[in-house]
């Protein structure tokens, strides 16, 4: 996961219900890490349930599957990301470094004009 560095909170919105942002995108790769929704829910705080609804909606959503699952039980099931959601997660993340990059500057300047103001 990339370390939320305070600068951007970047969600990319490509229809009504094809969207992506940091906690779904940190899902994806903990899901990817893990080779588990409830163990990457579970990582993120959020009850499988949340998890798995999340998973759905990506799913849904993108109109092609992101994760791949298959149940648990005996044959102890697992998720991994299709390869169209290592897709969205790569470009998702590339954005989020470009977006850093590209404002960091004026950033720099409004802490900088804060910190001044914040000294008197």
């Amino acid at each position: 996961m990339i370390p939320d560095d305070g600068l951007t909170h970047l969600r990319i919105t490509l229809s009504e219900t094809a969207y992506i942002g940091p906690g779904r995108a940190d899902l994806l790769e903990l899901i990817a890490s893990t080779g588990s929704i409830s163990a990457a829910g579970k990582a993120m705080g959020m009850s499988y349930k949340r998890a798995w609804s999340l998973v759905q909606a990506l799913n849904g959503g993108f109109g092609v599957a992101l994760v791949d699952s298959s149940r648990g039980g005996a044959h102890q099931g697992g998720a991994q990301l299709t390869e169209a959601g290592q897709m969205v997660l790569e470009r998702y993340r590339a954005m989020q470094a470009s977006t850093r990059q590209a404002i960091a500057g004026d950033v720099a300047a409004l802490r900088q004009k804060l910190d001044m103001v914040l000294q008197k």
